[in-house]
């Protein structure tokens, strides 16, 4: 399995940046992905990566400890969890970003490996911590 894990404090309660991220489909459109359809419990994704054009069908999971957690029914991984996990600070919320994910080598081959993925991933949970932060009156780089 390979992962990637980001964090960020935000400068907001842990309740409120919750409640911004249950707030699925902008909290999802942050990452920058090129189509986001959330109904009920399923978020459909579509995102060009590189020459490729990933396809993921999610759905919500209650994992322990997690504040919002999804994991891929369809797509191009063996398997991809991600994991939110929220810890009140001084200053506010840290908030960490956790995805695993196997890579299903007949399905995507030679056009995306887990470097690719993993850079491609690590910006999307970037652009959606900025937006916790513009969310909040918090400034981003």
């Amino acid at each position: 399995m390979n992962s990637v894990s980001l964090s960020r404090e935000i400068a907001a309660p842990p309740e409120a940046v919750r409640e911004r991220m249950d707030d699925l489909g902008p909290f999802m459109r942050a990452a920058a992905f090129d189509e986001v359809v959330v109904e009920g419990d399923r978020i459909e994704l579509e995102n060009g990566v590189g020459i490729a054009t990933v396809e993921l069908s999610l759905e919500l999971i209650d994992e322990p400890g997690a504040a919002l957690a999804y994991r891929q029914r369809e797509g191009v991984f063996e398997e991809m969890v991600t994991r939110y996990t929220l810890e009140a600070t001084d200053a506010g919320t840290q908030v960490t970003a956790e995805t695993e994910f196997a890579i299903d080598v007949a399905l995507v081959g030679k056009l995306l490996d887990a470097t690719v993925i993993e850079r491609q991933r690590r910006r999307e949970l970037e652009q959606q911590f900025d937006w916790l932060e513009r969310e909040f009156g918090g400034q981003t780089e």
